[in-house]
């Protein structure tokens, strides 16, 4: 963006906000000056440095503000800010028309590798790690980077990639969601505090053809129990797999966190931890940021887009499905999907051993809500 500034002005901007880092410090050395010097004089200095302080903070927020615009105030269309959009993105792959239409020219190496070709040289890649956290890890730069290259990851390679992106994987990426979070937007996170306000958070959401939401308050992820806000891995994981294995498209779909606290007192006291701070809400919020939610999805999406429920307490599971199962396109896949899928497999082999399920004897092992 600092390209796009007036000639001067990025150096005033640099200089501004080095400025504005020593700001807290002068304002607490200026306040000790006040405060423990009773002398008329050191109190005159200290009020002629706060109002130094407090008009150099308006100076820094003006440039900020100028940077957030550009030049010309309007939305960027240039060929960088599309290479940004992962979404978007064809990065080396792009052809050399798509590269002058799209105002790339200077922006990539002149070659075009085929995505075929980066497919293969980003797998050898996450072959070459040791750690599966880390080849998750590595499989969300490429997403970050460019959508069509990760989808296409994950579907020619989809047995590979399957366990790094989902489970087992995908478990321990929960746990340590506070410390891998990446500065890529990746879905919703809408928290007690948002309460009155969940309909202009959906509508932050740059994609308006939203048709596949899966959402989790994050009380029971896996096996591994209370994670709060680092629930947010499950409905990100699943939904890639509902792109990649599924074909929906992956505009059309929104991974969401309800964020209402969390019981996992070690989690909440890590200063890393950027979900609410406070135990889990028990108490009329929650059904109130439920009930808002679901009514904000309709306002927002319509009504037949589909809300999954995912990894929610047994105590809240099945109540919400009942309450809401005939008011909106919605279905537990803790309860409903896990059940249809066990019940799909026993169809199955019942065709392939020519054996009717009567004449088995089914042992129900765990205590998940399927069961």
């Amino acid at each position: 963006k600092m390209r796009s500034l007036p000639q001067g002005l990025a150096s005033v901007l640099v200089v501004g906000l080095l400025f504005s880092l020593a700001l807290p410090q002068l304002e607490a050395k200026s306040e000790d000056a006040a405060l423990d010097d009773g002398e008329k004089g050191a109190c005159v200095t200290g009020q002629k440095t706060m109002g130094m302080i407090q008009k150099s903070r308006k100076m820094v927020s003006g440039l900020l503000a100028l940077v957030g615009k550009g030049s010309g105030g309007h939305q960027d269309t240039s060929g960088y800010f599309h290479l940004r959009q992962s979404a978007a993105s064809q990065s080396l792959a792009s052809s050399p028309e798509k590269r002058g239409q799209l105002k790339l020219r200077g922006l990539l190496p002149a070659g075009v590798v085929p995505l075929d070709v980066q497919v293969e040289t980003a797998m050898e890649q996450v072959r070459a790690k040791d750690k599966d956290i880390d080849k998750y890890s590595l499989l969300q730069t490429y997403q970050d980077g460019s959508e069509a290259l990760y989808y296409s990851m994950l579907m020619k390679h989809t047995r590979e990639c399957m366990p790094l992106v989902y489970t087992p994987t995908v478990g321990q990426a929960c746990t340590d969601w506070h410390k891998i979070y990446r500065h890529t937007p990746r879905g919703l996170y809408i928290s007690l505090n948002d309460l009155g306000h969940v309909k202009e958070a959906l509508e932050n959401w740059p994609e308006k053809n939203v048709q596949c939401i899966v959402v989790t308050d994050g009380e029971r992820i896996l096996g591994l129990g209370d994670l709060g806000s680092n629930g947010m891995g499950i409905p990100v994981g699943k939904l890639a797999l509902y792109t990649a294995c599924g074909g929906i498209p992956p505009q059309a779909c929104l991974p969401v966190q309800l964020d209402t606290g969390t019981n996992n007192e070690a989690l909440r006291e890590h200063p890393a931890y950027f979900g609410l701070k406070q135990p889990r809400e028990r108490g009329p919020d929650y059904d109130a940021l439920i009930k808002e939610f679901m009514t904000s999805v309709q306002d927002v999406y319509g009504r037949s887009t589909l809300v999954q429920f995912e990894d929610f307490g047994n105590q809240n599971a099945f109540r919400i499905l009942e309450e809401y199962q005939d008011k909106a396109t919605c279905f537990n896949d803790d309860i409903q999907g896990t059940a249809a899928v066990a019940l799909a497999g026993l169809i199955a082999s019942e065709k392939m051993t020519s054996i009717l399920l009567s004449e088995h004897t089914v042992l129900f092992y765990g205590a998940g809500e399927a069961g």
